[in-house]
């Protein structure tokens, strides 16, 4: 899959589970190339969008915040004491949840433009099952205990998602 098919995918998801997004200018030194968050809405530019994978974790930023405190949400995201589970280790459980869901390798949400250097570290640690943020996710409702990466419901305040029925085998 070739980036720009990845940005579409990310996009087309981001959309269909109720994440604002436009496509617009994004200036040169925004802190992430390509993206910026104004107003609640993720601003996607695609010439400057270096990494299709941050729109997952700007994302997360989004779907962890409650629905009434999005359109206060721009490019600095302070995590509010008086809002918990919202944090940078919840937008990145929720952004692994949404690249597990999308069958996307580790490698576009752990580039090695991100995380601050700790990209290799974090994508090991969640490949080998050990989730920081998951935890927080089941606290604010998106993740019922024992389910994740699988999520109750994308977006925070969002009536769960309808479970797949499962097949019965009857033998």
């Amino acid at each position: 899959m070739t980036a720009t098919d990845t940005t579409q995918t990310l996009l087309d998801f981001l959309t269909g589970i109720g994440i604002a997004v436009r496509e617009g200018a994004v200036p040169a030194g925004s802190f992430l190339p390509g993206i910026r968050l104004e107003a609640g809405t993720l601003v996607v530019d695609r010439a400057a969008l270096r990494w299709p994978g941050d729109l997952l974790h700007e994302a997360g930023h989004i779907a962890t915040t409650p629905a009434a405190l999005r359109a206060a949400l721009d490019d600095r995201i302070d995590d509010d004491p008086g809002v918990p589970h919202r944090g940078e280790a919840e937008a990145t459980a929720w952004a692994w949840a949404a690249l597990v869901h999308l069958g996307l390798p580790a490698e576009v949400l752990f580039h090695g433009g991100g995380y601050q250097g700790h990209s290799a570290g974090l994508a090991l640690t969640y490949s080998v099952g050990v989730y920081p943020g998951a935890a927080g996710l089941t606290q604010a409702g998106l993740a019922a205990p024992g389910e994740y990466p699988r999520l109750r419901r994308w977006l925070r305040d969002q009536p769960p998602l309808a479970r797949r029925k499962q097949t019965q085998r009857h033998d």
